[in-house]
């Protein structure tokens, strides 16, 4: 009887061991797959950000060059000294001064590590508000 006990008790704690080593290597696995998925994630992220960068600088340079047409357009308008044409040029500029607003918007949105929709919102309005500048300037053409 004292054998058997004996030989039960080696068994059980053979489990228990067995078990145990088997716990610690799952742990370890889980551990190794959030670290894993942690960086790959990471780099991912690290991706979209430079497309999102790519896409500032595009904005940044569109606004440049309206920026550019708008001075031209400024000295026209103040040459010629109408009002209506001074009043319909400063509703205008308005416009650009949003734009470039929208524009800060998404370089602070990528700034701060906004989210990723957060982002490509701010830059849907940025682009939408460089449309309306640019059609703000070319009504205002046609009216000189």
């Amino acid at each position: 009887m004292k054998r058997s006990r004996i030989n039960l008790f080696k068994l059980t704690s053979m489990t228990i061991s067995v078990l145990g080593v088997l716990l610690i290597i799952g742990t370890i696995l889980v551990f190794a797959y959030i670290g894993v998925d942690t960086i790959s994630d990471a780099i991912s992220g690290s991706v979209n950000r430079g497309e999102e960068y790519d896409e500032l600088a595009k904005l940044q340079s569109d606004y440049s060059s309206l920026k550019v047409q708008y001075d031209s357009v400024k000295k026209e308008v103040y040459q010629r000294n109408n009002d209506n044409l001074t009043k319909t040029y400063l509703n205008a500029e308005i416009e650009l001064v949003k734009a470039k607003s929208a524009i800060d918007d998404v370089k602070s949105a990528l700034e701060t590590s906004k989210p990723k929709s957060e982002v490509d919102e701010r830059i849907k309005t940025a682009r939408y508000q460089l449309q309306v500048a640019s059609q703000a300037l070319s009504d205002m053409r046609a009216l000189m």
